[in-house]
């Protein structure tokens, strides 16, 4: 039976997800759950407006980087270095493999703790046994084999929606309080908002979302970049449109879910101070019941099977690609040395911090100013490859998008000064 072509409207609409739609789930891993809980849990219904911020601006840098992976064929960090000088590219790539090395400790030690409060036992082993088997399946499945199982994992988010409908939310105030925000002017609120802008739009995002529009591009006998195949371009560029809207709106609704859930529970009973995902799973329970608990903390463990390797791959991608060594999940371990060698090590230290006496919440914290120094200069890169000819071919990106691209990135500069401006001030 032949495939549909690329960008086809026809068949089913989960057949046209891919690599935006697991992106996008990959967003809301257990570091972003607790940011999002945290904010919630503070501020109550006052700071879901930021959601609908996030969409437009992680739409559009999201959507420029899967371009470039498509029209260019190669990897960000590959495509980057072609276009920018070795030292400055390797300098925000440190900065990327630092942040998520961090993230990926995080994750795994939120997901342990998440599997111990469900059914007791040791949660650093849990942690280790879910670094164990996030690389195992990254090395041993091709990516043929491993992207449906993404997909299939991205589904678990819908436990933070069941998580809503089983507690009891004033959506009236909550629906006043998302269209009519009652703004805060003071440190603590700003850097709530800065904190979402920055766990929504992240680096590793990026390159993860490029790496994968390569991935697919390998892997079929009928797509080549497109700057060699102008005939191509229609179908792939609606494609990467639909796939990367649904996903990052997929991905904002359920950061919604988890902030309104949080500030339904949380806030309305007085504990406003949550310092991570498992903690504020566990403050679900006395307040909102065994069955709300168990939805929010099952969700940690799946949305980290999906975000983990995410992270990982994306470190990997990065490395490896500046460096233009073979990378990607479709080849054989003994075929790119250098991608599988930083995919396991990366993940080996992140699993290592687990182990470490450093507090994984200051470890986070520290992650987030890491990622807030990247960002910008990367996203700004991102944004002129996307306008360079030699760099797209016929398809460089004009109009709404590039706008918004650029619009994006002056927010996330204007988080990143404020983040500078309000560190330790609380």
């Amino acid at each position: 039976m032949r495939s549909l072509p690329e960008g086809s409207r026809q068949g089913p609409w989960w057949k046209r997800l891919s690599a935006g739609f697991v992106t996008g789930a990959a967003d809301d891993d257990p570091s972003g759950v607790a940011t999002y809980s945290q904010v919630g849990a503070k501020f109550g219904y006052a700071m879901l407006w930021v959601v609908f911020l996030t969409i437009p601006l992680m739409i559009a840098i999201q959507m420029v980087s899967a371009r470039i992976g498509r029209v260019c064929g190669r990897g960000l960090a590959d495509t980057l270095m072609r276009n920018f000088p070795a030292p400055a590219v390797w300098s925000l790539l440190a900065l990327l493999v630092i942040a998520n090395i961090i993230n990926i400790g995080a994750d795994l030690a939120a997901m342990g703790a998440a599997l111990q409060l469900l059914v007791g036992g040791p949660h650093l082993v849990y942690a280790l046994g879910f670094a164990v088997v996030s690389t195992v399946l990254q090395v041993y499945l091709s990516f043929e084999k491993y992207s449906p199982v993404l997909k299939a994992l991205a589904l678990s988010l819908f436990t933070y929606a069941g998580t809503v409908f089983a507690v009891h939310v004033h959506w009236g105030e909550a629906l006043h309080a998302t269209v009519l925000p009652a703004l805060q002017w003071n440190t603590s609120y700003l850097t709530g908002i800065v904190a979402v802008l920055g766990t929504t739009i992240s680096p590793y995002l990026f390159c993860w979302q490029a790496a994968q529009e390569v991935e697919e591009l390998r892997a079929s006998d009928e797509r080549e970049p497109l700057r060699h195949a102008d005939e191509q371009a229609p179908g792939a560029l609606r494609r990467i449109a639909f796939d990367t809207i649904v996903g990052m709106v997929f991905s904002n609704v359920i950061a919604f879910f988890i902030i309104l859930a949080a500030a339904a529970t949380l806030h309305m009973h007085g504990k406003t101070d949550v310092q991570s995902a498992s903690e504020a799973a566990e403050a679900l329970k006395p307040i909102a019941g065994r069955f709300a608990f168990g939805l929010f903390a099952t969700g940690i463990i799946s949305t980290g099977l999906l975000a983990v390797p995410v992270v990982a791959g994306a470190t990997a991608f990065a490395v490896a690609g500046g460096a233009h060594k073979p990378y990607g999940l479709d080849r054989k371990p003994k075929q790119a040395r250098l991608f599988y060698g930083v995919l396991v090590g990366s993940m080996a230290l992140g699993a290592a911090l687990t182990f470490s006496p450093i507090d994984p919440i200051k470890a986070l914290y520290w992650s987030a100013v890491v990622n807030g120094v990247c960002a910008v200069p990367l996203m700004a890169a991102i944004m002129i490859v996307a306008r360079r000819a030699h760099a797209m071919g016929n398809h460089v990106v004009r109009g709404w998008l590039f706008a918004l691209g650029w619009i994006a990135t002056a927010v996330m500069g204007i988080a990143a000064v404020v983040m500078f401006a309000t560190l330790g001030k609380g």
